[in-house]
């Protein structure tokens, strides 16, 4: 496996593997803060950022390179609101897609073109994850301060289509 492309997955994986502990902090907090449907949303989505890591992990192994299974950094405890959770979601999912594209702009670079298709999966999911994220924080923005409406939303979060994909969503990993 060429080297520079190599330690771009490799960054990937450190990457998805603090999206999964960024996700799963938002989980706990939103538990302990009475949003059950929130906390139901950012699970699921903790251990879709963690399915993206091991797809990393396992295609960097199978094609002769080594994978380097990260330490991270600890995740914020504490958020403000829902909205800040929601709006460092969108803007934490922005990171991930520039880095994605970074990850293709090597791969281009350095004429890899199996890792570059590989990879576009990861380009197809950064688009759902950042519309989704726009799609709820719009909703959130539209509730304003209303807390009936702030209670409804995350029980309509907690039963409705708008949660994050099944782990295995399809991707045939």
């Amino acid at each position: 496996m060429n080297t520079r492309v190599e330690q771009a997955l490799n960054d990937q994986i450190e990457k998805e593997a603090s999206s999964s502990q960024f996700y799963l902090a938002m989980a706990s907090w939103a538990e302990n803060n009475g949003m059950n449907g929130t906390a139901k949303f950012m699970y699921q989505h903790s251990d879709e950022e963690r399915f993206h890591m091991l797809k990393l992990v396992k295609f960097v192994n199978e094609r002769g390179g080594k994978a380097i299974i990260p330490a991270i950094a600890i995740p914020p405890k504490e958020f403000n609101d829902l909205t800040n959770v929601f709006e460092l979601l969108l803007n934490h999912e922005i990171m991930v897609t520039e880095s994605i594209n970074n990850l293709v702009d090597i791969c281009l670079q350095e004429k890899d073109y199996t890792t570059h298709n590989f990879i576009q999966w990861y380009v197809s999911e950064q688009l759902e994850e950042e519309a989704l994220a726009r799609s709820v924080l719009d909703k959130i923005k539209l509730i304003g301060g209303d807390k009936g409406g702030m209670y409804m939303f995350d029980r309509d979060l907690e039963n409705s289509a708008i949660a994050a994909a099944p782990v295995n969503g399809g991707t045939g990993a």
